[in-house]
């Protein structure tokens, strides 16, 4: 009952903070919020500080806790309502540098005042060391005090009680003992974060404490989520370094937390997220380029060595991708293998590869809904496989979705390709109604196959 009472006024009193701050957004001018923010400032420290919530909050319970851990609330609180994408990262006392406050100050200012209501930041602080924690904790509340009211950012700890042993492990790999000892906690760290993470969002993202976002990575991701929907997949990867940038499901975290558990200390983590994916039956890496997220850190969390591992696809700005709305692709040309039509339609390394086309052969893609196209970009070919082009076809905007929903049938030329690209804009107005379905013909037999690398539609917001 007093548990109960706890939690009730705790949440009164963060409801009563997020009205005020509510209507000042509203009613205020931008010299008045400021007054707000450093308002809300005092406030989050005064109350991290008070002896009151330091015995409320470390006692808090998590109803979405599957492995039954009595996590510490360090800051902040859980959302009241399931957001749309959880970002969770752990930190530890490194030797040498500590690059999370840099990494929290990127994830909140490359996002939209919309973005992150529908985003929840959780860190993990794993370290033993309480007086460390405690001064993470302090800082983190002076600088993002405002964030952490309105619910976007939450502080935890899992006590060092529940972890299993992490002396006497296997040495697999020919690791030194100390080196196994602190990938197997890593993996432990990571288990609670995600067992914790599980039913606050529909979506999970894992990045480390040293990384620095791409500006509006929330919407990208969105982007490539919706224009997958019907799809299967465990994991989209927006970073090839590391645990940065991995999104997953929230309702497999549960399996997930407690497979690294179940295998914490054979091998490191990241390594333990591919055995995931395939048991889950996703057999190929699913990575997006540009990557959302580069690497900052110069120094390891093990020991403090050298780290300067930097991911040459990272793109500041990624305006650039694709909204590639959802769609079906058809196609009469034959596939070779498992490079399969929905792989150009995707901004993977991945592509289509069929065998050689003859005129007449066609490659199509049928929205699931009408959509208002801006752009569009097509490759064909590879650098491994150069002849593998379209030699001659055009590219066809169609209207009057077929009943079998395989094509359209009305179709309006809108170019030739050239050299095996097409490239084309200003397409707002080329049919009456907005484009269901967009078409590539082929108008000459060709001897060698045909790969289409990727197929890039832009399209404009819905009103």
């Amino acid at each position: 009952m007093r548990c109960f009472l706890r939690r009730s006024l705790i949440a009164a009193i963060f409801l009563l903070v997020f009205l005020f701050i509510s209507l000042t957004i509203w009613t205020q001018k931008d010299l008045e919020m400021e007054e707000a923010r450093r308002w809300a400032q005092g406030i989050g420290l005064q109350q991290l500080q008070t002896d009151w919530n330091l015995r409320s909050l470390q006692n808090l319970t998590n109803a979405t806790n599957v492995l039954s851990i009595s996590y510490h609330y360090l800051s902040g609180i859980p959302p009241l309502q399931k957001k749309f994408l959880t970002v969770g990262l752990c930190s530890i006392k490194r030797k040498k540098g500590n690059y999370l406050l840099e990494t929290l100050r990127s994830i909140f200012e490359q996002s939209t005042h919309e973005e992150l209501n529908e985003m929840v930041v959780v860190v993990h602080l794993a370290d033993p060391d309480r007086e460390w924690n405690a001064q993470v904790v302090a800082n983190i509340a002076k600088r993002f005090a405002y964030q952490i009211l309105l619910g976007r950012l939450l502080v935890i700890h899992a006590p060092q009680e529940y972890y299993p042993a992490l002396e006497g492990l296997k040495q697999n790999f020919n690791d030194a003992k100390d080196r196994v000892k602190f990938r197997s906690k890593q993996n432990v760290d990571y288990a609670y974060l995600m067992n914790f993470a599980a039913n606050l969002s529909t979506y999970y993202l894992m990045i480390e404490d040293d990384v620095h976002c791409a500006k509006n990575f929330f919407s990208a991701i969105r982007r490539v989520v919706e224009s997958r929907k019907g799809s299967y997949w465990v994991t989209f990867e927006f970073s090839k370094l590391g645990y940065i940038g991995k999104l997953y499901h929230s309702s497999d975290l549960p399996q997930l937390s407690r497979f690294l558990l179940l295998f914490y200390q054979e091998m490191p983590c990241d390594w333990l997220l591919g055995h995931f994916r395939l048991l889950l039956t996703q057999k190929e890496v699913i990575r997006f380029k540009p990557s959302l997220f580069q690497h900052i850190g110069l120094y390891s969390s093990f020991q403090g060595s050298a780290n300067k591992l930097k991911d040459e696809d990272f793109v500041e700005d990624p305006a650039v991708l694709p909204d590639n709305p959802p769609a079906d692709m058809v196609t009469d040309i034959a596939s070779f293998k498992n490079y399969s039509p929905n792989k150009a339609y995707s901004n993977t390394e991945e592509y289509f590869w069929g065998k050689a086309p003859s005129a007449g052969n066609s490659f199509t893609i049928v929205f699931k809904q009408p959509a208002r196209i801006l752009s569009i970009q097509i490759q064909t070919g590879s650098e491994k496989h150069h002849e593998d082009y379209l030699q001659a076809g055009l590219v066809e905007l169609g209207t009057q979705k077929k009943s079998d929903g395989k094509g359209c049938n009305a179709y309006t030329s809108i170019g030739l390709f050239e050299k095996g690209n097409f490239n084309r804009q200003g397409l707002e107005n080329t049919t009456a109604s907005a484009p269901e379905c967009i078409r590539i013909l082929v108008t000459r037999d060709q001897s060698e196959w045909l790969i289409i690398r990727s197929i890039s539609i832009w399209t404009k917001p819905r009103p």
